[in-house]
């Protein structure tokens, strides 16, 4: 089997395990199990932003994929650097689709603690972006990435893509 097949597969088992604990299980665990939300205005929104929050996670997974050739997991990172799609407009466009999600889970359910797990979760995805993925990325693929992480912000996303 070739290796962009493997990579899809331990893709998707550890978006699984991993953004699938952050974003699903653990805000259950904070609303104390499976509550179903309220009729409203706040339950479209935030089904939407948890849809466009799980859209974003998606697509950039598939990226690492397909054109990285590894997983978003730090024990089988990507052979390549992805700087396609949304890694075009910021750094992180994973942490921020898992947010997002977690986000459209606080509007859906009005829970101020699913909120504050949200505040949370970026808090400890920026330490961890800072402490460990931005080194490693320079020693992995030196001059490229120190080139695309000045053209392009590592979360609040520009506006125009890089490259234009």
């Amino acid at each position: 089997m070739s290796r962009r097949f493997w990579a899809i597969v331990n893709t998707i088992l550890f978006s699984i395990l991993v953004p699938g604990t952050v974003a699903i299980l653990i805000p259950r665990w904070l609303l104390g199990g499976f509550a179903r939300p309220s009729n409203g205005p706040l339950t479209w929104i935030g089904g939407t932003i948890f849809a466009v929050g799980t859209a974003i996670y998606f697509r950039c997974a598939w990226e690492f994929a397909v054109r990285g050739l590894g997983t978003p997991a730090p024990i089988a990172p990507t052979k390549y650097l992805v700087t396609t799609a949304l890694h075009r407009y910021v750094r992180n466009p994973m942490y921020l689709g898992v947010a997002l999600a977690i986000v459209g889970e606080a509007t859906l359910f009005r829970s101020v603690h699913v909120a504050e797990y949200a505040g949370l979760m970026l808090l400890i995805a920026h330490t961890f972006v800072v402490l460990y993925e931005e080194p490693t990325l320079r020693r992995q693929f030196g001059e490229s990435y120190e080139g695309y992480r000045q053209h392009v912000p590592r979360w609040i996303p520009q506006l125009r893509p890089r490259g234009r």
